[in-house]
């Protein structure tokens, strides 16, 4: 369990990057070295982008968003296999992963709304520290005070392959058409006017690209403990 804000032992975490660079994995990871609590942002916009969808509510359609948005309560629990999400009780760990839903979460995480009222959420699950938090802006936005901010990334052939591997065998989409889909993704997050895709000035970049996964964890887990050790 984290400690109370202040305490001694506990940062927080911050990584940043885009699509596919296996930021929620890498974040999951840490936190459990560590034993931190994990927030996975994306999975957050991920259930808002849902509840629009089954509502037919346009991204662009700032009144009725603002109304949904406003209207969800979103909770990250842990389960079995990993973490959990849960909108107004159910469960939507699965449907939140859809393609119509990756293919979308953009558009809706443009929203400034969304973004306001999603980001308040998440600043209150960090005040208590020992956090190790992961999305598009948390170290520029939503933790610009983290203790240890990391943008981590990999090439877009490289996110495509991953992403391509992980898809179910009846699954028929080309690993071509992956990697345009995320290179569309890189832009619109980069391009967006409101808490675009950048990397914080005083982050720590890790390109992941011929890294594994446990060399990934390995090093964010060394350098928050040299974070720790300069702050005593």
């Amino acid at each position: 369990m984290a400690q109370q804000e202040g305490d001694s032992g506990n940062i927080n975490i911050a990584i940043d990057g885009p699509a596919g660079a296996g930021k929620s994995t890498v974040a999951r990871k840490v936190a459990d070295k560590l034993g931190y609590v994990y927030v996975d942002t994306g999975a957050m916009y991920r259930a808002v982008t849902l509840s629009a969808q089954r509502l037919a509510v346009a991204a662009d359609d700032h009144h009725a968003l603002s109304a949904l948005v406003k209207s969800l309560k979103i909770d990250l629990l842990p389960g079995e296999q990993g973490q959990s999400v849960y909108v107004n009780g159910e469960d939507v760990t699965s449907g939140i992963r859809s393609r119509e839903v990756t293919s979308q979460v953009s558009y809706f995480a443009a929203s400034g709304i969304v973004r306001e009222v999603l980001s308040k959420m998440q600043r209150k699950l960090a005040d208590r520290k020992g956090v190790v938090m992961d999305g598009r802006d948390i170290g520029t936005h939503v933790l610009p005070k983290a203790e240890l901010k990391i943008f981590l990334t990999a090439s877009a052939s490289e996110r495509a392959l991953r992403r391509f591997k992980e898809l179910p065998a009846n699954d028929s989409v080309s690993l071509e058409q992956l990697e345009q889909e995320i290179r569309e993704r890189d832009r619109l997050d980069e391009q967006r006017e409101i808490s675009p895709l950048i990397k914080a000035s005083d982050a720590k970049v890790l390109d992941s690209s011929h890294m594994t996964i446990d060399e990934v964890v390995e090093a964010i887990v060394k350098l928050s403990r040299t974070k720790l050790a300069e702050a005593k």
